[in-house]
């Protein structure tokens, strides 16, 4: 469990610098993310035909239904968030696709039957505070409830990602990515053809490096260890632990781009991080005794 927990940190932490690198690249953010899923998928089969591994088909087969529903919630995850950064603010989408990890840890008794730690409680409520003040919402406007809904939305697919693989049993983490991100471009693909018809798109040489660099370690590799611990950690683990992605967002955003965080952001992201580990702290006592 040790391990698994290490690699869904690893995965988190790099989902946060994704950011930074979308800052230099020039094409839309849907054909970034069809081109994540293509080359992600991709990179994976490579890497398993070089380490001369099989994907397991019997167990794809067996575990066919709620792979393909991961993968399609993931695409259209990635589809409704990109949908409310263009009909709001990026503060004010990314907290309510943020809101995932409280609606997992609220329906996980009832969907997936797993006892609700009440202790765990008041660290879901200062981690949600502390992405309140990192997002700068505390002191901004309510923004377009055409970008809030699709924000909630993002959030929905979120939840179904991770309640889909709490279903997918006995496939290798290297199979069950490949397979969930190849679901994934497909379906994203519509929407980038329907959207970008007709458009003039300009690549350069920047833009394509960095798109290997979000496919291969933001994806390919990183989602091989998120969906390792996606599919063996506690859901209420995976909500708390979720939101080191946008602090690391943010950080980077501070550190690299210069962008001020400001005095509230900073005490968001101490929140968020001390929830992590208070939560943490939680599991390790009861593995102790």
């Amino acid at each position: 469990m040790f391990i698994e927990r290490v690699k869904y940190i690893l995965a988190v932490v790099i989902y946060g610098t994704i950011g930074l690198f979308l800052r230099y690249v020039s094409l839309p953010s849907e054909i970034v993310a069809l081109c994540r899923g293509i080359i992600g998928s991709g990179f994976i089969l490579l890497y398993l035909r070089a380490k001369r591994q099989h994907i397991n088909l019997p167990a794809i087969r067996q575990n066919l239904f709620w792979l393909a529903a991961s993968g399609i919630c993931l695409g259209l995850n990635w589809i409704f968030l990109f949908a409310a950064y263009m009909h709001t603010t990026v503060a004010i989408a990314s907290l309510c696709n943020y809101m995932a990890p409280i609606i997992i840890i609220l329906i996980a008794p009832i969907v997936l039957h797993e006892p609700l730690d009440m202790r765990k409680i008041p660290c879901v409520i200062a981690a949600l505070i502390g992405i309140v003040l990192v997002s700068g919402v505390w002191g901004g406007s309510v923004g377009n409830i055409a970008g809030i809904f699709l924000g909630f939305a993002s959030a929905s697919c979120f939840v179904g990602i991770v309640i889909c693989n709490r279903k997918i049993h006995d496939v290798p983490a290297f199979d069950k990515a490949a397979f969930q991100l190849a679901m994934s471009a497909l379906t994203i693909l519509p929407y980038v053809l329907l959207k970008n018809h007709g458009a003039a798109l300009e690549v350069d040489l920047r833009s394509v490096l960095i798109i290997l660099t979000l496919g291969i370690v933001h994806t390919g590799i990183a989602y091989c260890f998120y969906f390792s611990g996606l599919g063996s950690l506690p859901v209420q683990t995976i909500a708390i632990l979720g939101y080191l992605e946008p602090v690391v967002s943010v950080l980077c955003s501070a550190f690299f781009l210069r962008e001020a965080l400001g005095i509230t952001g900073w005490i968001g992201a101490v929140l968020v991080l001390g929830a992590a580990v208070v939560s943490e702290s939680i599991k390790t006592k009861e593995q102790g005794h």
